[in-house]
């Protein structure tokens, strides 16, 4: 396991927080001069999704299946929408449960993932969430992940005010879908990216690792991780989704343990595991969890992370696990 610190001034830093990863300069759809790629793109949950594969493969005909795919998905999984799957159970009494294939499977993953850092991810978490101004879910009792069981009768609550929201693991999910479905139609090398999480499939046109870069400010140098075949990369952070109010920054990642924003001193982290619901759902835990214990959860679990957090002389960069080895 290997672990390592590097401070970064505030003024390098500003960009970074939140980190998200960003291709190399492609257009939103069609071909990139001297590139060798082509990119395809769209919306869904409320980002942008975005594919790049090497040129000539006609990777636009998998738009209409992506879209097709993310628009089911959204019927399944988005508290947003009063019909969707997941609003309907969470409108269910003592007892109510569900057999959607989905839920089932990205619950299962949050509910593991719920357990392996202590709650620090908790699915049940909606109802805070849009207490602090960031969620649809508005009513619904006090969060308790271990409310949720997962049996033959299917996904099922232990009482009427216990909700669902899947929102941080199931972004990941979806591009895991995605992933599967390019596999699926012949495709072997592309880079797909919904909403700054990214997942590598073979190769980048001229026979390496796809790369993607952390996002930087201006004047400052970029960071720059490389993806090998089938490796994905998920980010959380303070910066994205936030409002201040009184000179302080209220974010979207809530700290269940608190049941307030997460205030613990990291201010993103970045994920790189072997599917993308796995990064996704641990980013979020381990942004929750904070500057030390987040650190220490990706310790113990050997959890390949970057940390952006709060130090002394500014803001410092922390890697967990194996993720120094896919720093370029």
């Amino acid at each position: 396991m290997m672990t390592s610190a590097k401070a970064l001034s505030r003024r390098s830093t500003l960009g970074l927080i939140g980190a998200a990863f960003v291709l190399p300069l492609l257009p939103r759809t069609g071909r990139a001069a001297g590139s060798g790629l082509e990119a395809i793109s769209g919306r869904a949950f409320g980002t942008d999704w975005r594919i790049a594969a090497p040129a000539g493969q006609d990777v636009a005909r998998l738009a209409p299946r992506v879209n097709a795919l993310f628009d089911r998905i959204d019927r399944q999984l988005s508290p947003w929408r009063a019909d969707s799957a997941i609003s309907r159970f969470n409108a269910g009494p003592d007892g109510a449960g569900s057999d959607d294939p989905a839920m089932l499977e990205v619950t299962a993953t949050a509910l593991e993932i719920a357990r392996k850092s202590g709650g620090t991810f908790d699915p049940t978490v909606g109802p805070l969430v849009a207490r602090w101004g960031f969620g649809p879910i508005e009513h619904g009792s006090a969060p308790d992940w271990r409310g949720l069981s997962l049996g033959p009768a299917g996904l099922v609550k232990a009482r009427a005010g216990l909700t669902l929201d899947l929102c941080g693991i199931a972004k990941g999910w979806a591009l895991d879908q995605a992933a599967r479905l390019a596999r699926g139609a012949g495709f072997g090398d592309l880079l797909l990216d919904v909403g700054g999480e990214f997942i590598a499939l073979g190769q980048h046109p001229d026979g390496r690792d796809w790369r993607v870069a952390v996002d930087a400010p201006l004047n400052s140098q970029a960071a720059a991780l490389r993806l090998p075949a089938g490796v994905a990369v998920a980010t959380s952070g303070v910066g994205a989704q936030s409002y201040r109010l009184n000179g302080r920054l209220y974010s979207h990642i809530i700290d269940p343990g608190t049941r307030a924003p997460a205030s613990g001193g990291v201010y993103s982290v970045s994920v790189v595991a072997g599917d993308a619901m796995t990064a996704d759902g641990w980013a979020t835990a381990l942004c929750a969890a904070g500057a030390t214990a987040g650190p220490d959860l990706a310790r113990e679990h050997d959890i390949a992370a970057l940390f952006l957090v709060d130090g002394s002389d500014g803001l410092q960069r922390l890697t967990t696990g194996p993720l120094d080895e896919l720093v370029l």
